[in-house]
């Protein structure tokens, strides 16, 4: 394998170790409010970080509420030190391409169309589309039905690197 594939790798699980911190130190502040955290990104970037919260209440977000958190949450990541380096904090509502991160997030929206990226190709493609149908519990797996018109796929819940909603504008 070449180099740059390795640093990748690190550098993915150097973002899903800071993302699982992250998550923990900003889930309470975040319920305390009202409010759910729906996903986090965490991305490094050229010269710092990029930390994304996603978060949702009954009703929707709105600007004063995304101003507060990432106030909140901006002083907690400071003062717990998360992040090695400087960062960019956005605080955000999940939008019309809603992450679906949680097993939470399959079983509520089954019905609706998503968009699946996995780690390894399925029938040559590493992106799938279609209506979830259901999400099981198999022999201890997880995996998720995705009905796409051509197939219905089946997919283990770890192979997914990235799942969102897909609003349907017809």
């Amino acid at each position: 394998m070449c180099p740059l594939f390795y640093f990748w790798q690190y550098m993915h699980d150097l973002s899903q170790i800071y993302r699982e911190k992250i998550k923990k130190v900003v889930e309470p502040v975040i319920e305390s409010e009202d409010m759910e955290l729906v996903d986090v990104e965490c991305l490094k970037m050229k010269s710092r970080w990029l930390v994304r919260i996603y978060m949702d209440k009954e009703g929707g977000i709105t600007l004063d509420d995304c101003s507060e958190i990432s106030n909140q949450v901006s002083d907690l990541l400071d003062i717990h030190e998360v992040l090695p380096d400087t960062y960019i904090l956005e605080v955000s509502s999940p939008g019309l391409d809603r992450p679906l991160a949680r097993e939470k997030d399959f079983i509520k929206y089954r019905g609706h169309n998503i968009k699946v990226k996995v780690k390894n190709k399925l029938d040559g493609k590493k992106i799938i589309r279609g209506k979830l149908l259901d999400f099981n519990d198999v022999n201890g797996k997880k995996i998720l039905i995705i009905d796409t018109k051509e197939k219905t796929y089946s997919i283990p819940r770890e192979t997914i690197i990235k799942a969102t909603l897909e609003y349907d504008f017809s």
